[in-house]
């Protein structure tokens, strides 16, 4: 998969990423085109995302999915 330097504003290979539509943190292994290639951060499968619902990552963003993860895992019993 090609990649390139994506402009300015947007968010770089290995960077974290915050994908609007499915509202999670990834990070950002591949850029085609318009399209990104995001991995959850702790590793696992990538999925690909059209530029315009890929932002950079703030704090915040990362702070809400890891407590949904706890949250998650907490539900099910498994903390």
């Amino acid at each position: 998969m090609p990649t390139h330097t994506p402009p300015n504003g947007t968010v770089a290979v290995g960077s974290l990423a915050y994908d609007t539509s499915v509202k999670r943190v990834g990070v950002v292994m591949a850029v085609t085109g318009a399209r990104y290639a995001l991995r959850p951060p702790q590793g696992g499968v990538e999925w690909d995302v059209p530029q315009k619902y890929c932002r950079p990552a703030t704090t915040a963003d990362q702070l809400s999915q890891a407590l949904a993860e706890v949250n998650e895992r907490s539900n099910r019993g498994t903390l």
